[in-house]
């Protein structure tokens, strides 16, 4: 039988997710699974729990291919460096909240004991989540950078007095050219992050769309728009931009925009594979993470839809 290989992320900024991480190796070695962390982690990691150099380490003892899952201890950013350490495989990401809103997140830590259980058990689904494939091209139109998104794909301006004029592309077409603050491209499952601040929708994780929203923008016409996930959204960075700009793939990928950038974002190929263990409504999530006041609600309408 072949060895289940989990990959364990996490690091040793709190002693709460120190002793989380430590319950979960344990459990998986008891299991009989092979538990393993990425180098970073185990260099943070092994200053408080010892055990952890003798921990498989990604890439070195283990490739990504042979990962089964990720389990994730931490909050949303914890959660997007799994998803870019499993990038290359198949594994699905399990999120067990360590921090605050954690709308990655599948569970809170409290349950974390059931949730490596199910885990063992493999009693968990797979959801697809669409993701992005991200290209800046300079001036010339050769491809100078390539990366992906889970979140958002942002054009920020590089320095504060500074503004980006910039033009809009959809689908090969020019719709509104102005100075801004930036420009966030996202996912729904991104909606909630860079883009709900921005002014941008929420979009339910089952409607497969981009939204696209200006930050700051010095327009008539610079509302958030929301386009089909086949769309193809061009950024370029204007000559007369009095400056430099910044792309930031959520938060933790960037590049470096020169005046006559062109920075194209289209749905990925390959999507990201999140492990859910309960099938709870999304407008759940929202009300619990937001805390928004539903007092009042009567319950949904006996009556049948037309």
């Amino acid at each position: 039988m072949n060895e289940r290989n989990i990959l364990v992320v996490a690091h040793a900024h709190r002693a709460e997710t120190v002793e989380a991480a430590q319950r979960v190796l344990t459990a998986l070695q008891d299991a009989g699974a092979r538990p393993v962390l990425a180098g970073e982690d185990i260099d943070e990691l092994v200053t408080v729990l010892p055990q952890c150099a003798s921990i498989a380490v990604l890439g070195r003892d283990v490739a990504v291919a042979d990962i089964e899952l990720a389990i994730v201890l931490g909050g949303d950013g914890t959660i997007l460096r799994a998803a870019e350490l499993v990038r290359e495989g198949t594994a699905p990401v399990l999120g067990i909240n360590m921090g605050h809103v954690g709308f990655l997140a599948e569970i809170e830590r409290d349950d974390m004991d059931e949730a490596v259980r199910r885990a063992i058990d493999r009693d968990y689904r797979v959801e697809e989540r669409l993701a992005l494939s991200v290209r800046l091209k300079d001036e010339a139109g050769a491809v100078v950078y390539e990366t992906w998104a889970l979140n958002e794909a942002t054009v920020e301006k590089a320095s504060r007095e500074r503004m980006l004029e910039v033009v809009i592309e959809i689908d090969g077409r020019p719709l509104s050219t102005f100075g801004c603050d930036g420009i966030v491209v996202s996912t729904p499952t991104g909606s909630t992050a860079y883009n709900f601040s921005g002014g941008g929708p929420v979009i339910w994780p089952t409607v497969e769309a981009m939204a696209v929203v200006p930050l700051a923008a010095h327009a008539l016409f610079a509302h958030p728009l929301v386009v089909g996930p086949e769309t193809s959204v061009a950024i370029e960075v204007l000559r007369r931009t009095n400056g430099t700009g910044i792309l930031w793939c959520d938060g933790r990928r960037s590049h470096e925009l020169p005046p006559g950038a062109r920075v194209v974002v289209r749905r990925s190929d390959r999507p990201v594979r999140l492990a859910r263990l309960h099938p709870a409504a999304f407008t759940d999530r929202l009300v619990r993470k937001f805390q928004l006041p539903v007092t009042g609600w009567r319950g949904p309408d006996a009556e049948p839809r037309a």
